[in-house]
């Protein structure tokens, strides 16, 4: 099953979408990974990805650092961060389609790309179809009232659309606000 989660910053919805792939692999007896798709630029980005880490420890993960071409994790030779191969048949928590857009769009001492909308989509239903057990995790960014530059206006319309793509593939869709949960398919 692929599930769609979305939701507001640090309101949980990381850590449900963590007990939703572990139940799954369990239930299915395959293996069981974190697409980890943030590229830290900073102290602040590898902390966080270290305090991740530490959340995810005994939980069974296996860790895929793949920040763009999420695709690649599937080709021969490609390895988790623990040095095993990536099974396809696992379960997979892809975290974030947030981070993964940012580093498409505004690559590290790269050109923008504000055109990789369409191309991610096609990836993102892919890595779905490829899976078929992946929960997806995505922020809610669109809400704000105010006007932003137009590259950062282009990003949020992007992951709008990135997330409507996944909400209808995906066999069933959650919102997680302030720690509760809305199911929506």
């Amino acid at each position: 099953m692929n599930i769609f989660i979305s939701g507001g910053c640090k309101n949980g919805k990381s850590y449900h979408a963590q007990e939703l792939a572990r139940d799954m692999a369990k239930e299915l007896g395959v293996p069981l990974y974190y697409l980890a798709t943030m590229i830290p630029v900073d102290d602040e980005d590898r902390a966080r990805i270290q305090r991740h880490l530490r959340e995810r420890e005994g939980w069974g993960f296996e860790t895929i650092e793949q920040g763009r071409s999420i695709l690649d994790c599937f080709k021969p030779g490609a390895l988790t961060y623990e040095g095993n191969p990536v099974d396809p048949n696992g379960v997979f928590l892809f975290d974030s389609v947030t981070a993964l857009l940012s580093n498409e769009m505004f690559p590290y001492g790269e050109d923008m790309d504000l055109d990789c909308g369409q191309r991610l989509a096609d990836d993102l239903l892919e890595f779905a179809k490829i899976t078929g057990n992946t929960v997806f995790v995505s922020d809610y960014i669109y809400s704000e009232a105010r006007t932003f530059d137009e590259s950062t206006e282009t990003y949020r319309k992007t992951l709008a659309f990135l997330d409507r793509t996944l909400a209808r593939e995906c066999d069933q869709v959650v919102e997680v606000t302030f720690g509760m949960k809305y199911l929506y398919k």
